[in-house]
């Protein structure tokens, strides 16, 4: 995607139609707007002649796309799970991964990026319950190499709002529900980490009709995309009108939640209560 606006707005400031791109690489029109659109994989010569044809003659900076290029198709970790993970989630991951701010609304489950592996195990296990072990933990691993991007050297910014049901439901029984809340309380202190609830005083709220994450990447050019997941499949939005709607909600579920300062209060009540 980076890479496809990068070549997208070169091509436009030479004022290059996409149908002379794609006669420039023995393709067509189409191939050049999937490109742009970063959903097909690149050939680095496609990519050298394109360069040429708009007249990049900056050596580093060719080098610098070049190797975007060989990026773009190198298989990101999750490949290796692609046993276990279907193509729509793995999209995701790709998306993720690429996300410099990652905003997300929770209504059943703690956000997978700030679950412990006990808990992340009972929620595989809800729902693939006839898998076999084996399965189970290659699950629960992508799980847990997920969170991999908040700790890197450029680590996501994560914005997450739980409703308090999230908090309350039982998953795998108390003690893994303990420990589930414990590492959210100490996730409130890492610096790229907001985590905001929205509790049962507030009643019905903007985002009641489930949960939703909205994704935003470096490049100022990509578009936000908003991400829903669905039993058995997924859907990815960046119509600009569909995105506003949603960061709309998000703006207003994040009023009406508790602000950021008290989550860790607010946890540790609900941790008391979990003992008592």
């Amino acid at each position: 995607m980076l890479l496809g606006a990068h070549l997208r707005r070169l091509r436009e400031a030479q004022g290059v139609s996409r149908e002379d791109a794609g006669w420039e690489i023995r393709s067509s029109e189409s191939k050049i707007s999937r490109m742009e659109l970063g959903r097909v994989s690149f050939k680095e010569r496609d990519v050298a002649d394109l360069l040429s044809l708009y007249g990049l003659d900056d050596e580093e900076e060719r080098g610098r796309l070049l190797t975007l290029a060989r990026d773009a198709n190198t298989p990101g970790w999750w490949h290796r799970f692609g046993d276990v993970l279907p193509n729509w989630f793995q999209s995701y991951l790709g998306l993720e991964a690429a996300a410099s701010l990652i905003r997300t609304y929770e209504v059943q489950f703690v956000p997978g990026l700030l679950q412990t592996e006990d808990y992340a195990r009972e929620v595989v296990r809800l729902g693939h319950g006839k898998a076999g072990a084996d399965e189970i933990e290659r699950r629960v691993g992508v799980r847990i190499t997920r969170q991999q991007l908040l700790a890197r050297t450029n680590p996501a910014q994560l914005w997450a709002v739980v409703d308090e049901a999230v908090l309350r439901r039982p998953i795998g029984g108390a003690k893994v529900m303990r420990s589930q809340i414990e590492a959210l309380i100490a996730a409130t202190d890492i610096p790229n980490v907001r985590l905001q609830v929205i509790g049962f005083h507030v009643g019905g709220h903007a985002a009641a009709g489930g949960a939703f994450s909205i994704l935003r990447f470096p490049d100022p050019e990509l578009p936000d995309v908003v991400y829903i997941e669905q039993l058995t499949s997924a859907l990815y939005l960046d119509k600009r009108d569909d995105v506003d709607l949603y960061a709309e909600a998000m703006e207003v579920l994040c009023v009406e939640a508790d602000p950021p300062a008290r989550t860790a209060d607010i946890l540790t009540g609900i941790l008391r209560d979990l003992d008592g």
